[in-house]
């Protein structure tokens, strides 16, 4: 039998967010956490190590993405094209 898939996300520095690497087998998670390690940061790339079940994870699918992300479109103001921007603040 096959061991449960878990996605593995690495925090390569302090202040940094977390992102996905890729994915191990393992029977549970501290397993899983200790095969991601010896996998995913062979060359100390991380501080941080974060494993999660696949099967745990919902995503939104693809195909559906137009009418997924529909109601945001309704929302000009949430752009920042809506707002003038102030001479001075290049980076808002």
């Amino acid at each position: 039998m096959t061991s449960p898939l878990w996605e593995v996300f690495i925090r390569p520095r302090r202040g940094l967010a977390h992102t996905h690497v890729g994915s191990v087998h393992a029977p549970d998670a501290e397993t899983a956490l200790r095969n991601a390690r010896d996998v995913y940061t062979r060359r100390q790339e991380g501080v941080s190590i974060w494993v999660v079940p696949a099967a745990g994870i919902t995503a939104s699918s693809p195909d559906e993405k137009d009418a997924f992300f529909d109601p945001a479109a309704d929302k000009v103001y949430r752009h920042p094209t809506f707002y003038d921007v102030p001479e001075g603040a290049p980076h808002i």
